[in-house]
């Protein structure tokens, strides 16, 4: 009995290991739907809504006819997200991403299990049964769409994204950026909801989730200034990765946040090379500053 108790452990220990070295990629690429954009936006958006998933928000980035992102999101991953109070809720608003191309729609969306894993970090095995139900109800509601359905967009093994940092010294998911600490949670929510409705910045107001009970809002802004928004970063970074976009801020009960630039986009971009990272060195100074205006 001791040496099968001894066996078991081992094993157990084993099928950990392999699985906290097993890499996950940012994105899946589904493939080429053969018609064009409105037509596949419309049939993808029926699919998720099949699988009991919801549209949140969509937009144009850089404000390109040719690109589009739909966020979505469902009621049992939001109320299991909410339940990571570091701002579990950023991973509870899931992308897939549109791009018009010689033979139809490309399409690609972001890894649900990534962004679980980068955002939920350490608190993910406790609510993995639940969030890879979700992972597999996008999976089944977007394969039928290509014939590629394969990931993409560089790997990092689950050990490393649960405390993922681009290089040493670089901000981690902790380091986030304070935006404004406001006088109640009500407040902050009427006046970023205000800015974004004005377009202060030359931001788009994509989507918003309120949980008032948990006292926690995120955001989605379009960052559309054509000299430091998306039209500036995307297209030397890589236009494929939009499922990235758009970018958040997240209020919980007083406290506005943001993901720090230079962790955010290298975790969407995590095959980047230092050099093309230091073509975009202002980007994520200029997002905090954009985002820090539309908390005043």
């Amino acid at each position: 009995m001791k040496q099968v108790a001894i066996l078991f452990t081992v094993l157990l220990s084993f099928s950990c290991s392999v699985l906290f070295s097993q890499e996950l990629s940012p994105y899946v690429k589904v493939g080429v739907y053969k018609n064009n954009l409105n037509v596949t936006y419309t049939v993808v958006q029926t699919a998720l809504e099949n699988e009991g998933f919801r549209l949140i928000g969509n937009y144009n980035p850089e404000g390109k006819s040719t690109l589009q992102v739909l966020v979505f999101t469902r009621d049992d991953l939001q109320s299991t997200t909410l339940k990571v109070k570091d701002r579990g809720a950023l991973a509870s608003a899931l992308k897939v991403a549109f791009k018009t191309t010689s033979s139809g729609t490309s399409i690609t969306y972001l890894n649900p299990l990534y962004l679980f894993n980068a955002y939920l970090r350490n608190d993910f095995p406790k609510y993995e049964d639940e969030l890879n139900i979700v992972a597999e109800d996008v999976e089944r509601a977007l394969s039928a769409f290509g014939s590629e359905n394969r990931p993409f967009g560089g790997s990092i093994k689950i050990s490393e994204l649960r405390n993922y940092r681009y290089k040493a010294l670089m901000p981690k998911f902790e380091d986030k950026v304070v935006l404004k600490t406001f006088a109640s949670f009500d407040d902050g929510v009427r006046i970023i909801e205000s800015n974004l409705n004005a377009g202060k910045g030359n931001t788009k107001f994509i989507y918003k989730q309120v949980f008032k009970t948990e006292k926690v809002a995120v955001f989605g802004v379009g960052l559309l200034d054509y000299k430091t928004g998306e039209g500036h970063f995307l297209p030397i970074i890589g236009e494929e990765h939009i499922a990235a976009m758009p970018y958040e801020i997240i209020l919980q009960d007083k406290q506005a946040t943001m993901l720090h630039g230079r962790y955010r986009i290298a975790l969407h971009w995590p095959d980047l090379t230092m050099g093309t990272f230091m073509k975009i060195m202002s980007t994520p100074g200029d997002i905090e500053s954009t985002l820090k205006a539309l908390c005043q």
